[in-house]
């Protein structure tokens, strides 16, 4: 297979895990002496102390955005490194020029590869210069000045020269747009120079070995907590093993290794009961809290919410599983956290029945909710340690499908792409005071269990028969597992397996049953699939 090509796929993801996480983090002086070596063919270095070099030193980016540049000088320049190199250069620029913990807020679903946001921009500039063709956070998580954002304009119209006659560029002055009014919005948006950064780069890095308690949601599978033990640290890089279980008391247990980056950037890649799964998270300023998503290696659509507090570091409650109680009833609880105290508070209307279960991470208990109860949010404390709330509710007034609109892929059938399936979840919701459903004073409940399945969107996929070629839909879970990608002679016209779909749930809540569907499109396989999307 040409090197390119490999290259290519292993850019896809299914290598990226691994591309980052370096079996031994290597000095500055080892990195410089790379890029000395193997840059400066294309590159100059523009001072020695402390070490500079054209264009490279001019930008910041996260440690996925940094793996991109180095892999497209492989790929597009020829660039010769062993793969323990480019993870050495990957580590050195996240430390020397990434991004502070604020520069990355409101595009980290990128790099936790939450594949159906739905992104907003107010700039409509924006929006159609650079979000029309990838991510609009690819171009938020990066800072450059603006001559650098020049560059960038002119790079792009340099590798795709059709560009100026695409949709939304052939019909204006496409350039000058970008040069005149793009690069001094973007330098000023995002600049190389910030205050962050700046506080950041001398801000003392805490190290994050130690007991860390967690919770987290898989969808599909539900709510799930444990206890996460990271050692080492030495050079930021740490072994992780997890030990938990799901409501049902199945088991999440497996273990791998970590690394950090710009002093607070978490990767890791772990085998969770023989699954290759990947971890982004964000530690907390203080080192006491890791939150993020954690998803399967291959298929990342697959994956949950997860928030884990340091043990012994402060007292924090970090959720209440499950997160609702209906008025008048008796449910066992779990209280996921650290150092829980002994005396639980669960608001007006509560109270613990009995303890069946207590340690400093969690505590089980038979909670009972007054008939009387006022409906509403409670705050839940547990001595200490607080943080995490719990729902009163009399009834359901309306359900919600979440997510309301996703996208789901074909593949598989012995081809180099893998599908990529549809996870949903039921979320209940009661009226407020208006008894009207779907107004403001509207309380979220929490994701309850479902019946669900899959209707032809509109008349066109119901002549397509897209309920019968696309996949299918587990009642019970939500999750929906889409067919095999290539023609399909069944089909008309032997078209691929793709569609357009209603996705249906209902929930029963107490013999009345409520129904919310959103829209599923099953298109073809994801051939481009950069580490930012």
């Amino acid at each position: 297979m040409n090197k390119n090509l490999k290259l290519s796929r292993w850019m896809g993801g299914v290598m990226l895990a691994g591309a980052i996480l370096p079996t031994a983090a290597l000095q500055a002086a080892d990195a410089e002496s790379i890029i000395k070596k193997n840059c400066l063919a294309c590159h100059s270095e523009e001072q020695a102390q402390p070490a500079q070099f054209s264009r490279m030193s001019h930008q910041r980016k996260t440690p996925e955005g940094w793996l991109m540049t180095i892999a497209r000088m492989q790929v597009m320049h020829g660039l010769k490194i062993t793969d323990e190199e480019r993870r050495t250069l990957v580590k050195y620029f996240s430390d020397k020029q990434g991004l502070a913990p604020e520069e990355t807020e409101g595009a980290r679903y990128a790099m936790e590869r939450r594949l159906n946001t739905m992104e907003s921009f107010e700039s409509a500039e924006f929006t159609e210069m650079c979000a029309r063709c990838h991510s609009g956070a690819r171009v938020e998580l990066q800072r450059r000045p603006q001559a650098e954002w020049e560059h960038l304009v002119h790079f792009h119209l340099g590798q795709w020269p059709t560009l100026e006659y695409q949709a939304l560029a052939r019909d204006r002055d496409w350039l000058n747009l970008a040069l005149d009014k793009m690069v001094p919005a973007l330098a000023k948006d995002y600049p190389l120079k910030s205050d962050s950064w700046n506080q950041w780069q001398k801000a003392k890095k805490i190290p994050l070995n130690g007991r860390w308690s967690f919770t987290a949601n898989m969808p599909g599978k539900g709510e799930l907590h444990g206890v996460m033990t990271v050692k080492g640290g030495k050079k930021d890089l740490y072994t992780v093993k997890v030990d938990g279980e799901y409501a049902d008391g199945s088991a999440f247990k497996g273990e791998g290794s970590a690394i950090i980056y710009t002093g607070y950037e978490w990767r890791a890649n772990l085998n969770i009961d023989g699954v290759s799964m990947r971890q982004v998270f964000a530690a907390s300023k203080d080192g006491s809290e890791l939150s993020g998503r954690m998803f399967e290696t291959i298929h990342d659509e697959k994956g949950m919410d997860f928030t884990a507090v340091k043990t012994g570091s402060k007292a924090k409650l970090l959720a209440v599983q499950p997160e609702y109680i209906r008025a008048g009833s008796t449910q066992v609880m779990t209280l996921i956290g650290a150092g829980l105290g002994e005396n639980i508070s669960l608001g007006n209307g509560l109270e613990v029945v009995e303890v069946l279960y207590r340690d400093q991470n969690k505590v089980v208990a038979q909670v009972k909710a007054d008939s009387a109860a006022q409906p509403g949010n409670r705050t839940v404390k547990a001595g200490k340690a607080n943080g995490a709330s719990i729902n009163v509710y009399d009834q359901i007034g309306s359900v919600k499908v979440v997510p309301d609109f996703s996208v789901a892929r074909v593949g598989g059938n012995g081809g180099s792409t893998p599908k990529y399936n549809g996870y949903f979840q039921a979320e209940a919701w009661m009226n407020g005071a208006d008894g009207k459903a779907g107004t403001d004073d509207d309380m979220r409940i929490g994701f309850v269990p479902a019946n669900w399945h899959v209707e032809p969107f509109d008349a066109q996929a119901e002549a397509d028969k897209d309920v019968e070629f696309t996949g299918s839909m587990d009642a019970k879970t939500g999750v929906f597992t889409t067919a095999a990608a290539g023609p399909n002679p069944k089909r008309r016209m032997s078209t691929n397996n793709a569609g357009n779909l209603k996705v249906v749930a209902t929930v029963d809540d107490q013999g009345k049953k409520l129904t919310a569907d959103g829209q599923m499109i099953v298109t073809v396989q994801r051939w481009n699939n950069p580490p930012l999307p």
